[in-house]
């Protein structure tokens, strides 16, 4: 791959609308394999320091279980599988019984989350439309960074299924694209991202991602936005 590449602007960047033509590096077929199983690996690190789910299990996921304690939560888009298993974990000592099934379409991520086997978590290799038509039913929903990457015909599609797979709650959580957060990761991620996509990716990432005003224009009824820290919005829809 030509180092060009593999570089991005610094600031001053236009963030005042997002760049949908930016295409970030793991989503094309043909990118290097090894550094693509090393950015899954490292997405545990990158996702545990600044996607803030400890605090959406808390105020989010955990209130629409139901009261036994038993529950099936869906994570769609799971990448290499780093939340499904954090949410095993967070439910176990907060006293829940739960099964997180993880799906991707992408049989990279499917191949790279099962690498690591974790009791209370399974994944598929297999897309929203394809659990709806299978009649699947999760107590919750979620998704971590996958908003940002569809289209507007595929979040539609992303979006009615999740409802339609949810039991009690659908949470989507995406980047907050502001100056501050690009900024943040552009010095922060060099620390973490040498022979990953982890830096390029991120920072096309909250180039692509919404702010809370651009996603409540940009949901159906009956879903709501919110700001979450840090740098974070979501996308919130209670049956």
């Amino acid at each position: 791959m030509r180092r060009r590449d593999r570089a991005e602007p610094r600031l001053p960047v236009d963030l005042s609308v997002r760049d949908l033509d930016l295409r970030e590096l793991m989503d094309d077929p043909d990118c290097d394999p090894r550094a693509l199983d090393r950015t899954f690996r490292r997405f545990a690190v990158v996702n545990a320091l600044v996607s803030g789910w400890r605090t959406v299990w808390r105020t989010h996921v955990m209130p629409a279980l139901p009261v036994d304690g038993r529950a099936r939560v869906l994570d769609l888009g799971c990448g290499g599988g780093d939340l499904a298993r954090a949410l095993v974990r967070w439910a176990a000592s907060d006293g829940f019984e739960v099964e997180v099934v993880g799906v991707d379409p992408d049989p990279r991520a499917i191949a790279a989350a099962n690498r690591s086997r974790t009791r209370g978590v399974v994944f598929h290799e297999q897309s929203s439309d394809d659990l709806v038509a299978a009649g699947e039913r999760f107590d919750v929903v979620v998704s971590n960074h996958v908003l940002h990457h569809l289209d507007d015909a595929a979040r539609s599609t992303f979006l009615a299924d999740s409802a339609r797979l949810a039991a009690s709650r659908v949470v989507h959580s995406d980047i907050r694209r502001s100056r501050n957060a690009y900024r943040s990761y552009a010095l922060a991620s060099p620390l973490v991202a040498a022979g990953t996509f982890v830096r390029v990716d991120g920072l096309r990432s909250i180039r692509r991602s919404f702010t809370v005003d651009e996603l409540r224009r940009a949901l159906p009824a009956g879903w709501v936005a919110e700001a979450a820290v840090p740098h974070r919005v979501l996308a919130v829809r209670d049956r």
